[in-house]
């Protein structure tokens, strides 16, 4: 009954049920499992944690319910965790496609590059055209023109039928014919893919401006606000995506007294429970306006109380790494005064084509800009203007580190982000390509190879394409390199 429920999206009503399901049999691998899945899905991640690690201790599980263990690590960041899980659903069933996929996933996140292609290569055999294998499989690593997938890869556009499928698979493509030097094509097939993208979700750049002109009509208004939690352990890491926010995560997480959280939700939940506003949406103007009423203090209680679970263990610090908290630098200056913020600033041009040329969460309302260059630029032209008003409003909290500068000066950057982080040097922050820990962002390839010039003016491979963003920011007065 309580799966019956969840199925029909009635996930409050199945919870009880599942929960009066272990009463009769507390040890019930299945039961745990599903639990745990259910909790996930209301956002209750130290309760998730617990139920999917008494799953795993339980006698008597089968495929199904490790499959469902290591998608409730993977959802809460333990992508090690994981993969003894994901192994043991796969050798249990190996023709289950959507179990090795979940393994494949897992080892392309914690560096088993060589595992991840070969389970990938397995699908591919049993269903060539499956597209968010040919996806994962093209930004597993550079594609050189000695081996590549470009055949494949057009032989997969040539025969798919779903507009989904399409957008993934023509996403793979363009990044494999960039890889090995054929631009024009690779402009084509992802400017196709963003712009069937873009009609299919409806999506308009109103809807986001509406966001920032709520925040910065409730910031430019703000009332004195009351004292924020006094923690000091969170560093947020921020900014627009691609920008190398992973990047700084890495540095940071290298040093001995930090850890990496990941991209945690927990500031924008906190700030929605705060709100209290009955809109299913995170984030909009009328949460917005209302998180103003709410004591800092207790947003930043809600937080600390979230980002718990997620925190790796041994680590006095830690770093939260959601590109999009951008957006709550506000709240976060109030709600914890001595959290550190660090914002990414890459150069404008590669800021939109970065974003432009990957295929993030395609139901995910922080990146629906990403689909057209031009709204990309107009938000992206929003993100500095919300930045500079920060900065008056909470000046020296948040430390711009341009991502140019840390490629042409490594250790003096490192230095002055460790510094306003209140962290002692050291060399290891040099070596962050070194750290084995996850990653389970678009960047996972580059961020296990030294720092690199490779992706500072790409853009300029796509002049023609970009002349439009050149001609915006130049209009609004930002500076193109």
């Amino acid at each position: 009954m309580g799966i019956a429920a969840a199925e029909a999206g009635k996930v409050g009503q199945a919870v009880p049920l599942v929960e009066e399901a272990l009463s009769r049999d507390p040890n019930n691998a299945e039961y745990l499992a599903q639990y745990a899945r259910l909790l996930i899905l209301l956002r209750r991640d130290g309760e998730a944690a617990d139920a999917a690690r008494s799953a795993l201790e339980a006698p008597g599980s089968d495929a199904r319910t490790m499959d469902t263990v290591g998608c409730v690590l993977a959802r809460l960041g333990d992508h090690e965790g994981s993969i003894a899980p994901f192994g043991e659903a796969v050798a249990r069933e190996p023709g289950n496609l959507d179990y090795r996929y979940n393994l494949a996933a897992a080892c392309g996140f914690t560096g088993r590059v060589a595992e991840a292609r070969g389970h990938y290569e397995v699908i591919l055999s049993a269903d060539p055209g499956e597209p968010r294998t040919h996806y994962a499989l093209s930004i597993l690593s550079r594609q050189t023109r000695e081996a590549n997938h470009v055949d494949r890869l057009e032989a997969a556009v040539a025969s798919a039928r779903k507009p989904q499928d399409l957008v993934r698979l023509r996403y793979a493509l363009a990044k494999e014919l960039e890889d090995i030097g054929e631009p024009r094509r690779a402009f084509a097939a992802l400017s196709a893919a963003n712009a069937d993208h873009k009609r299919a979700s409806g999506y308009d750049f109103a809807q986001d401006a509406a966001i920032f002109d709520a925040i910065e009509a409730a910031f430019g208004q703000a009332p004195e606000a009351g004292p924020g939690n006094p923690d000091d352990t969170p560093i947020f890491v921020v900014g627009m995506p691609r920008t190398g926010t992973t990047l700084v995560d890495r540095i940071l997480s290298s040093h001995p007294e930090v850890g990496s959280a990941g991209e945690l939700q927990a500031m924008p939940l906190a700030i929605k429970q705060a709100a209290g506003t009955p809109s299913r949406t995170v984030l909009d103007p009328e949460t917005v306006s209302a998180a103003m009423g709410a004591e800092p203090a207790e947003i930043g209680r809600r937080y600390l109380d979230r980002a718990a679970h997620h925190r790796p263990a041994g680590s006095p610090r830690f770093v939260d790494k959601l590109p999009a908290n951008f957006l709550n630098v506000g709240h976060i200056a109030r709600a914890l005064p001595n959290a550190r913020i660090v914002c990414l600033r890459r150069g404008p041009m590669d800021t939109v084509w970065s974003n432009f040329r990957n295929l993030f969460a395609t139901q995910s309302p922080y990146y629906a800009y990403s689909y057209d260059l031009l709204d990309t630029a107009r938000y992206y032209a929003r993100f500095d203007q919300l930045m500079a008003l920060w900065e008056r409003l909470f000046p020296g909290r948040v430390l711009q580190l341009g991502y140019e500068a840390l490629v042409a000066d490594q250790q003096s950057e490192t230095r002055r982000l460790l510094e306003h982080c209140g962290l002692s040097w050291d060399p290891a922050c040099l070596a962050f390509h070194e750290n084995r820990a996850a990653v389970a962002t678009p960047s996972a390839a580059q961020v296990r190879r030294s720092l690199n010039a490779d992706g500072i003016g790409r853009w300029k491979t796509h002049d023609a394409g970009m002349a439009e963003v050149r001609a915006f920011f130049e209009a609004e007065g930002i500076a193109v390199d």
